[in-house]
């Protein structure tokens, strides 16, 4: 079996001061990537900032005889994107994955969460990964190749009790991974997700008996697939948790055309929109609108991007 190398290949893990990050780096680098490693430092709901996480797993990746270099700065700003990715050139010359893994967590139920708990968890989930990730994205376009690994929730996927600022930023990241995937196809890029569950900071008091087999370490090779050039995949999401790896994807039902559609007919009809028999994935807006245009007998255009 020819293992799985990254030898001349450059890697940008955010958040990778501790837990999966961390250990995604640690994979990486093990396997002969150059890594840049992203930790603004800060505690687990994103106040303070520390220079010593992240320089602690360089000191593991150069003990390990890789090569690593410690990054600072925010993901949740422009200049903190820039900065970062801005890092890898100045290292190693070059970027070819970037693994958007940054977080924090403010959980609260709904009705007693403040806009500004809400801003915080989508500036750095979901407005970090599009500032990290933009200038990234643009310098694999122009060099034809890139991987780009998001990190995206069950929480936001299927939902979850007091995180609705979590979910809405994890569910952001799914549609941000399926357009990336598909405005980068043509580039030589591809952009994948994970929804996994591991043992960290972020979820000691969630896993109960799951975190004595759900390391980070369990997820990180699923990274490292996503992130290698032999990657076949692309738009494609998978949960991951203790050596399990399932795919997870969007489906609609077949659903019913209804000759006269009114609220009485949806009652009455409920069961067959919502049967799962048969169920279908589109690939894309296109094959989505193809699939209803099939289903109404008539032929709809394939939108043009803007």
């Amino acid at each position: 079996m020819t293992q799985m190398g990254f030898a001349g290949r450059v890697a940008i893990v955010t958040g990778a001061g501790g837990g999966l990050g961390r250990a995604h780096a640690l994979e990486l680098a093990r396997r002969g990537a150059k890594v840049v490693v992203n930790d603004l430092g800060g505690s687990l709901d994103g106040s303070g900032s520390s220079s010593t996480a992240a320089g602690r797993v360089v000191e593991e990746i150069e003990a390990l005889g890789g090569h690593a270099v410690a990054n600072h700065d925010s993901v949740a700003t422009p200049a903190g994107g820039q900065a970062i990715v801005d890092a890898a050139i100045e290292a190693f010359g070059r970027i070819d994955i970037l693994v958007n893994n940054a977080g924090i967590l403010r959980d609260k139920a709904f009705h007693k969460m403040d806009a500004q708990m809400f801003d915080a968890v989508i500036d750095v989930h979901l407005k970090g990964a599009f500032y990290v990730t933009q200038p990234a994205f643009t310098l694999m376009r122009a060099q034809g190749y890139g991987r780009i690994v998001n990190t995206t929730s069950a929480s936001g996927l299927y939902g979850n009790f007091g995180q609705a600022n979590y979910g809405a930023a994890k569910a952001g990241l799914l549609g941000l991974t399926r357009v990336l995937a598909i405005e980068g196809e043509s580039h030589g890029i591809k952009v994948n997700a994970i929804a996994p569950i591991a043992s960290t900071r972020m979820t000691t008091d969630l896993l109960g008996n799951l975190s004595d087999t759900a390391s980070p370490e369990a997820v990180s090779p699923v990274v490292a697939y996503l992130a290698h050039e032999d990657c076949s995949v692309n738009g494609h999401v998978y949960s991951v948790a203790g050596g399990r790896v399932a795919r997870i994807f969007v489906a609609e039902t077949v659903g019913a055309v209804l000759a006269d559609l009114t609220p009485e007919g949806i009652r009455d009809h409920l069961a067959r929109i919502e049967d799962t028999d048969g169920y279908l994935v589109p690939g894309s807006l296109s094959e989505a609108t193809s699939i209803i245009g099939a289903a109404l007998g008539a032929g709809v255009l394939d939108p043009e991007p803007v």
